[in-house]
């Protein structure tokens, strides 16, 4: 097993620490961490502005653990499907959404998932290990390198929609997102940054309180705790009057309007009751709603609700000034639409 410490986990303070306690000046701590993120380079032997010596005694006592693209599939949409391989041998996926005018990345935060949602195949391999920071900024990395190859232009968006439960990994996503929007890194605005939950109360209010700056989407699927604990069962820890307190103060500290992701499958949601509680829970906070295609995940018990029960959504929202879209899924054909991401290969 390899003993080294993976540099990434150094603060830029204490790689300059480490190289005045080698005999060498402070500025190069800087030049290494820029090497490490601005640049994302992968080997101590790419950074050339920095002596061979330097980079022996680098390559002595640190490690890169970068992740690797593995494997990448290209939809007949222009979607792409990456499989991430990390330095322990872990797979997990990450998508390339492209659309005429933007390109978005969706990342993974976990490997598998901490959450039982029913009709998502992630949620079915359990969570294995949380992702490091370096391993979801190194996806977005990857992920803008295809943008500019396939699509002639850099990334726009980032949406953490991929395997994993954000707020389940919730410091290291926070940390990955301040390498993302620094000057130092990417460079990226936190307002084209959506981070989607399941619905974790306490930590929804801890970023309240942190002052985040990126937006906020909550995967929803019923306003009403019966049904949705029926097919997101952790709802019975996180019931829908805790999550909408802390969407309530959510938005009293953050004034930012919140996004609802809504799936309507048949028999599960597509009743009027269902729609009259989702109009009700759209009136606590300022929030728009997304109308997602289901994606199948191969074993039936849920399927896409009829084209009326949609409509009936649509019409009951706007009727209540509630803005909605119907979003249809990308890449399905290469299972990289949403809730399809599960490593089958």
């Amino acid at each position: 097993m390899n003993k080294k410490k993976d540099i990434r986990a150094l603060t830029k303070e204490a790689l300059r620490d480490f190289f005045v306690e080698n005999g060498d000046k402070a500025f190069r701590g800087n030049q290494v961490y820029e090497w490490l993120w601005s640049k994302a380079s992968h080997t101590f032997e790419d950074m050339t502005n920095v002596s061979k010596a330097t980079r022996a005694m680098l390559e002595e006592n640190f490690v890169i653990n970068h992740i690797k693209v593995d494997s990448m599939q290209r939809s007949k949409d222009g979607t792409i499907k990456n499989g991430i391989k990390l330095h322990d041998g872990f797979i997990v996926e990450s998508v390339l959404i492209p659309t005429p005018k933007r390109t978005t990345a969706c990342v993974s935060s976990q490997v598998g998932c901490s959450l039982d949602c029913k009709f998502c195949a992630t949620s079915r391999l359990k969570r294995m290990r949380n992702l490091n920071p370096d391993e979801i900024y190194d996806q977005v990395v990857a992920i803008d390198k295809q943008s500019r190859l396939y699509h002639n232009h850099k990334l726009s968006n980032i949406v953490f929609m991929g395997m994993g439960e954000p707020l389940m990994n919730y410091n290291n996503v926070i940390k990955s997102i301040e390498k993302i929007t620094s000057p130092e890194g990417l460079g990226m605005s936190p307002k084209r940054i959506t981070v989607s939950t399941s619905g974790v109360p306490k930590i929804i209010k801890k970023m309240a309180d942190d002052e985040v700056k990126f937006n906020l989407a909550v995967s929803l699927h019923s306003a009403i705790d019966e049904v949705r604990t029926s097919i997101m069962p952790f709802n019975t820890n996180f019931p829908l009057d805790d999550l909408r307190e802390s969407l309530e103060y959510w938005y009293e500290k953050t004034e930012r309007t919140i996004t609802y992701e809504y799936i309507v499958w048949k028999g599960i949601n597509d009743r009027k009751e269902d729609i009259q509680a989702l109009v009700k829970f759209c009136g606590y906070v300022p929030c728009k709603v997304n109308l997602i295609e289901y994606n199948p995940i191969d074993d039936g018990e849920f399927q896409q609700a009829s084209s009326s029960a949609i409509n009936n959504y649509i019409s009951n929202l706007e009727m209540h000034d509630i803005t909605v879209n119907v979003r249809r899924s990308r890449g399905k054909d290469i299972d990289a639409a949403c809730g399809q991401l599960a490593n089958k290969s």
